[in-house]
């Protein structure tokens, strides 16, 4: 550029922006500017904590086997002494009919979970995993002992329905072992969710059986059933959550349903997820009325102590065996890793609210339907092709057929989930 006395002049040259602060030695990528901390977000103080943390977070796996088993526990405790219970409630007209009335009590937990497990997961994103796990705990410990004070069928439906209702645990606790550890270590964080809540699957219809018929010299002889309700009261106890992150400062989350539902790499592995474990919950409740059931029925006749001998010696017999590789590809440890890595951090609490949903939603068929099936099968024990008891378990294991066959394409494709996980 010229100046009027015909002088070249240079035009003043622009400021460039100023380079990205960094506190460290090593200069920032371009991932690590991207990212956003929102002051006292719980989930942002996780996601720095673990920038820095190279090592396995043991104190907080520990806290998710006791936050696991505690909760699980007692609602697993239920199946050896149920068909009992409903039999000493005088509800059934007749011994055939105490299965079907049976399967509504173990299918009202999981129903009233279907109403609640999006609320919980809403709610852990907003306030903190913390506030959730808190409160889920003391339903248990205060719903499950008004069940076993139960003496009315209602009271039973009533009592598992809220216990159902108020335990939102199970999607936050899932959320929060992948959060408290870096991504190499998601697969071991809940693989522990997984184990934690199979011992309770051992545990608890072990402490059940034996405890149900045992406690009416301590108890009341109207509430025989009480004794296993104190169970969990003594698990809590051991549970220090004062260092579980606190969700004191919330930020708004993008918790969108109608883009989680549109994830089909989620929704895939939510689905087989739900189909495995309605076959799991069918089974479990129908061996434990068959086990019980008289030889008539060509059941085994057993009782509530010798069931609970049976399911802990024959439940995960090999679950010692299980590490590594063969620990991290089952069903369950797998389909939770998928469901966690197909959303954001801000959207987890929400997804496995989702996932907890239709979870309690095939968990609550499962009871009803198994018992009323049961039903049926003791009416039919001949005249039929096969005998009802068998049927009854053939019809159960082709939904674990149909699980199987979800799992491969196109309903599903294990290496492209990877891919993009």
């Amino acid at each position: 550029m010229k100046s009027d006395r015909g002088e070249i002049q240079e035009l003043p040259r622009p400021t460039p922006p100023p380079p990205p602060q960094n506190t460290g030695d090593k200069p920032l990528t371009t991932e690590e500017t991207k990212k956003e901390y929102h002051k006292g977000c719980p989930g942002c103080q996780l996601e720095k904590a673990n920038e820095s943390r190279t090592g396995i977070p043991y104190l907080n796996f520990f806290y998710i086997c006791i936050i696991g088993i505690t909760s699980s526990l007692p609602i697993q405790s239920l199946f050896p002494y149920q068909y009992f219970m409903i039999r000493d409630m005088n509800i059934a007209k007749r011994e055939e009919d105490i299965g079907f009335y049976a399967g509504f009590v173990a299918a009202s937990y999981f129903l009233a979970r279907t109403f609640s497990s999006v609320p919980w997961g809403i709610f852990a994103d907003k306030y903190g995993r913390k506030p959730c796990i808190v409160i889920s705990i003391l339903s248990v410990i205060f719903f499950n002992t008004l069940f076993g004070l139960s003496t009315r069928y209602w009271m039973a439906i009533v009592t598992r329905g809220m216990l159902g209702m108020l335990c939102g645990i199970l999607g936050p606790i899932k959320a929060y072992a992948t959060e408290i550890c870096r991504k190499e270590h998601q697969a071991l964080g809940m693989s522990l969710v997984t184990s934690s809540r199979a011992v309770a699957f051992v545990l608890g219809p072990a402490i059940g059986g034996f405890l149900a018929q045992k406690s009416t010299h301590i108890f009341s002889p109207k509430n025989p059933y009480l004794g296993d309700a104190q169970i969990s009261e003594e698990v809590e106890a051991q549970v220090d959550l004062s260092n579980i992150e606190s969700g004191k400062a919330k930020v708004s989350s993008d918790t969108s349903l109608k883009n989680l539902l549109k994830n089909w790499k989620f929704v895939s592995s939510v689905i087989i997820y739900c189909t495995f474990s309605l076959h799991d919950v069918a089974y479990l409740e129908t061996f434990s009325f068959w086990a019980v059931s008289k030889r008539k029925f060509r059941g085994l006749n057993l009782t509530s102590q010798d069931l609970a001998t049976v399911s802990a010696i024959s439940a995960y017999p090999y679950m010692h065996n299980l590490h590594g590789l063969e620990l991290k590809a089952t069903i369950t440890t797998a389909c939770n890793i998928l469901q966690n890595t197909a959303v954001t951090q801000k959207q987890r609490g929400a997804a496995n609210g989702i996932s907890v949903t239709l979870l309690s939603l095939f968990q609550g068929l499962a009871p009803a339907g198994a018992g009323i099936l049961f039903s049926w099968s003791q009416k039919h024990v001949t005249g039929l092709f096969l005998p009802g008891g068998q049927i009854l378990f053939l019809v159960i294991s082709m939904v674990a057929v149909i699980g199987l066959i979800l799992t491969f394409k196109p309903f599903f494709s294990m290496s492209d989930a990877l891919s993009r996980s």
